[in-house]
């Protein structure tokens, strides 16, 4: 077993700045490589302070905001025009980056696009779901509805 500090959120692993003990291989083989994760130091406790600094400047300020805005995204589904072919097949997917850009181009509000985790890869028109995670244990639940565009 080894101890890594992650670096982004790894769904059932934990949170940005938290320091974990997994298994060598995963730490050596994915983790690390991919960017998800650092090896843990003693030095790195500073290192720790910073991804945590950085992480509580990306959230939401307040409880009530959070909880309004995902109120808000919930009511409200999100348009996404892309280019799509004859039978509704995208050429490419949507990305986070894309939602993102969505929700604030419909006026609720600027989201991170590393906070928002796509359910299943949106290659289709149709009505799809996007989660995002607004702070702690506050998720909203975005439905994005993608249209072939003009």
């Amino acid at each position: 077993m080894s101890k890594v500090i992650l670096t982004q959120d790894v769904t059932g692993l934990g949170a940005p700045g938290d320091v974990v003990e997994v298994k060598n291989g995963y730490a050596r083989n994915y983790l690390i490589p991919q960017g998800f994760a650092v090896s843990w130091t003693r030095g790195g406790e500073k290192q720790v302070e910073s991804i945590k600094a950085a992480r509580a400047a990306r959230e939401h300020a307040t409880i009530e905001e959070a909880m309004d805005l995902k109120a808000r995204l919930e009511a409200n589904p999100v348009t996404l025009a892309v280019k799509a072919g004859a039978e509704g097949r995208l050429f490419g997917s949507v990305k986070t980056g894309d939602i993102a850009d969505a929700v604030a181009a419909a006026g609720l509000g600027p989201v991170d696009k590393r906070l928002i985790e796509l359910v299943a890869p949106i290659k289709g028109l149709g009505k799809h779901e996007a989660i995002l995670k607004l702070r702690d244990g506050i998720v909203a639940t975005i439905t994005v509805s993608v249209v072939a565009a003009k």
